[in-house]
């Protein structure tokens, strides 16, 4: 059962990189003011175009990167600035399962010896009782028999079989929070439901917070209790998932619901294409950022940059067209 006290919580969160181009200096706004939260048991969608800044507000919400300002509480602690040594007690119930599983393995060392390495570090076991806890979560996760797999490197599975391991490890320090980061989409669609179903078996049993990142919003839909759609760095609409379906309200969404090939046959209320493509993060457009692509932009949208409002219980828009209703 979903409590009301957040796991995490965001507030105004950003992250800036400065990079080199042509020997010049350019910021790029990754992630540019984020609030949001996620409770027990909850799975919160994350949703945009590559670009919009995702996966960079995973990775600061599990503190792999420390923000360029904001705050990041994780079960009513401030980690914002915690220093690495006392940031990594909580590492062991903040874990992330990644998008390309190959990359998250080194590929010279077995994957028995891979899990065995965070349970000892964490002191969670001996190296004798995490074998057996990691031949256990090998069952669990459907790699049968487990005793054939431990000793393997990562170059001798398939996609699903090392992501069923990754998800393996992230699970045996029992997380209260996990990003999973596009799980499922560098598999064959033949597997994605087995590896979704077994997400939510591991979160119901835990009782974790999800923050489940993906570009694809029917994916969302089967995933999410609460969606939130994010474009250039920022959140520009959150929602319960049914209300995000049934009464879209900022264009960008509705042009990735118009963008759905099939979805049971579902209609967004509107069709919008948007022109062009997302935009340079480093090139930010003034006011409200979707103005250059947006079929509905006035003069207002160019100049003024919209706050992110709730319109229904729950329902946050940022677009000035809804403000002014």
């Amino acid at each position: 059962m979903v409590t009301r006290e957040p796991v995490l919580k965001a507030e105004e969160v950003a992250k800036y990189f400065e990079v080199k181009a042509y020997g010049r200096k350019k910021v790029v706004k990754a992630v540019d003011g984020v609030s949001l939260e996620v409770r027990e048991g909850e799975t919160l969608g994350l949703v945009g175009e590559s670009g919009s800044g995702k996966s960079t507000l995973g990775r600061v919400i599990l503190r792999v990167y420390r923000p360029t300002r904001g705050k990041v509480f994780f079960k009513g602690r401030d980690i914002t600035d915690l220093p690495e040594s006392r940031l990594r007690p909580l590492r062991r119930e903040m874990q992330m399962v990644p998008q390309d599983p190959y990359a998250s393995f080194n590929p010279l060392i077995p994957v028995g010896e891979a899990l065995t390495e965070p349970l000892v570090i964490h002191g969670v076991a001996t190296r004798e009782e995490a074998r057996e806890a990691i031949l256990k979560m090998f069952e669990r996760v459907g790699l049968t028999p487990p005793e054939e797999y431990f000793n393997r490197r990562p170059h001798q599975f398939s996609g699903g079989q090392l992501q069923r391991i990754a998800i393996a490890r992230a699970m045996l320090l029992q997380p209260k929070l996990v990003v999973a980061d596009e799980p499922t989409s560098s598999l064959d669609v033949s597997i994605r439901a087995s590896i979704l179903q077994l997400l939510k078996e591991f979160q119901e049993r835990l009782k974790q917070a999800v923050i489940f990142i993906t570009h694809d919003l029917a994916l969302a839909k089967l995933v999410s209790d609460r969606i939130a759609v994010m474009y250039l760095g920022k959140v520009v609409e959150e929602g319960p998932t049914n209300e995000i379906f049934s009464n879209p309200q900022h264009p960008y969404t509705l042009a990735l619901l118009t963008a759905i090939p099939t979805l049971d046959d579902y209609e967004p209320p509107k069709k919008v294409v948007l022109r062009g493509e997302i935009p340079d993060p480093s090139k930010v457009p003034p006011g409200c950022r979707l103005h250059p692509r947006c079929p509905f932009a006035t003069d207002e949208c160019g100049r003024e940059e919209p706050p992110l409002i709730e319109v229904r219980p729950g329902h946050k828009v940022a677009c000035h067209l809804i403000r002014k209703g």
